[in-house]
């Protein structure tokens, strides 16, 4: 190798080690360049450095400043941008791509801002997300066709196959596409790398709008009314029947469990299932009441202002 060739490599080394962004731009443009799965993929899982499912904080401000200084000519390092220019352009940013308005980006967001193949974007735009984990579960036992807990890859594959013809309306999606598709999900969500997708991994493939229990009304702040109990028992008593019950439990309990576990799978939900009704009088019938739904909530707000009073 030459000289000439050894200098060249050794800066497009120092350049992806200084901006992993200037890699995905146009050399002359400074355009960014359509990106594979693959390649999302890599951008993701770069900035997500903890794997939580958000880029906040530090890997926030690390990919604002690289996203920026990347579309220079000149390479400049991301440290080029002040502080109070990287106060002004978070703002600018998450006014722009916080959907959800939590101060920070998560891979729907991202999914706005990188150009990426058409089809793979439409897995991130296809839909809202959901109105509440009822449907989620409905979703998921539609989907984990063999009853195992969890979303194996060729089930994943179905799911995003349905996704992207939903979103078309067409059937054009090659096979050898959907593979890498699947592939890419799956190291995106698969947190624990097992090759198939959990609840608490699929819940972020799939997310609901709000966790409704996450509300500050029952952290214990205030009291719980009649209006409170209500709003409730609507959000997840979907057919208006009278009772929680199937999906709608579910939903329910994992909307309970996320409060507590941060992962979880069907064994988890199905345990936390059996505590939480244990304690209210449950019977065999597979549902729940207005007022066994209104003792869990009181015991919920009870159990967060004790933790409230014991955190320092």
């Amino acid at each position: 190798m030459s000289i000439d060739s050894t200098s060249s490599l050794k800066r497009f080394n120092l350049e992806r080690a200084t901006n992993f962004m200037r890699q995905f731009r146009d050399p002359d443009s400074r355009e960014l360049k359509k990106l594979s799965a693959n390649q999302f993929m890599e951008v993701w899982s770069h900035y997500d450095k903890d794997g939580n499912g958000y880029i906040e904080g530090t890997e926030l401000d690390g990919f604002l400043k690289e996203f920026v200084s990347s579309a220079n000519f000149v390479d400049i390092s991301p440290d080029a941008v002040s502080d109070e220019m990287l106060v002004e352009l978070k703002a600018c940013f998450m006014e722009a791509y916080d959907d959800n308005q939590d101060g920070k980006i998560d891979i729907r967001e991202l999914a706005q801002l990188l150009p990426m193949e058409e089809n793979f974007l439409l897995l991130f735009r296809f839909d809202n997300p959901l109105e509440s984990s009822v449907e989620f579960m409905k979703i998921w036992r539609e989907y984990d066709t063999d009853g195992s807990g969890y979303i194996e890859a060729d089930e994943l594959k179905n799911f995003l196959r349905d996704l992207l013809k939903e979103a078309k309306k067409i059937n054009d999606v090659s096979e050898d596409k959907l593979i890498e598709y699947t592939d890419t999900m799956l190291q995106v969500f698969d947190s624990n790398k097992d090759g198939r997708l959990q609840l608490s991994e699929m819940a972020k493939l799939l997310p609901v709008k709000e966790n409704f229990l996450c509300r500050q009304v029952f952290k214990g702040a205030t009291k719980l009314t009649k209006d409170d109990i209500e709003r409730v028992f609507s959000l997840y008593d979907r057919d208006n029947n009278g009772s929680i019950e199937n999906e709608e439990l579910r939903g329910f309990l994992k909307d309970l469990l996320e409060l507590v576990k941060k992962d979880y799978d069907a064994q988890d939900l199905l345990e936390f299932e059996e505590t939480i009704l244990q304690g209210v009088e449950y019977s065999s019938e597979g549902k729940i009441s207005r007022k066994q739904l209104t003792m869990i909530l009181l015991a919920l707000a009870k159990h967060n202002q004790e933790e409230e009073v014991v955190t320092p």
